[in-house]
């Protein structure tokens, strides 16, 4: 299950809060959750070096506002919105960047996947990432969250601030979509 971690994140948050013990909590942390917010800002950008790019902003921001940090969620939660939110400033800003619209597609990721030489997937793989990238944000976020990070909905809840239901409706028409596109490859 995503984000069970074998350690107490609330003595992790008072690590990083007391300036004696932050560098040392600050290592644990980004060796705790590095890799999977990793690989949730890849399945957003679909670029390694991209999301290697956002993954060192996602770390310096909760570096930087930790001490903001008043536990209301949990402290994978709170690094998983960071990400997210990176990722979608990112978007937005390339979308911007090449003129597109929010109705364009976003072409510009089926690109960065078929050019990223660190995509070791075979072709069917490649087909299913292709399908994903297709699909709005909004659905394209809530699928990885659920599909590959295994997240329930109430925790998709929490960072995407959206209802349980309206999130259910979204996986759901993401899951139509990518199962046509699929079936129409044949």
């Amino acid at each position: 299950m995503a984000y069970k971690p074998p350690i107490d994140e609330q003595q992790l948050v008072s690590d990083l809060q007391n300036p004696a013990t932050a560098h040392k909590a600050f290592d644990l942390l980004m060796r705790t959750y590095g890799e999977q917010v990793y690989w949730q800002i890849r399945k957003m950008v679909a670029s390694h070096d991209d999301a290697n790019d956002l993954l060192q902003n996602c770390f310096i921001k909760a570096w930087k506002n930790i001490h903001n940090f008043r536990g209301d969620a949990r402290l994978s939660t709170w690094l998983y919105k960071i990400a997210v939110n990176e990722s979608i400033n990112f978007l937005n800003k390339e979308r911007q960047r090449l003129g597109l619209t929010e109705e364009d597609p976003d072409s510009f990721l089926l690109q960065n996947l078929e050019s990223d030489p660190y995509f070791d997937g075979d072709d069917l793989q490649m087909e299913l990432q292709k399908a994903i990238l297709q699909l709005p944000e909004k659905q394209r976020l809530v699928f990885n969250m659920r599909y590959y990070d295994e997240m329930k909905y109430e925790e998709i809840s929490e960072i995407l601030g959206t209802s349980v239901g309206a999130l259910k409706a979204s996986y759901h028409h993401a899951v139509k979509k990518i199962t046509a596109t699929i079936e129409n490859l044949g």
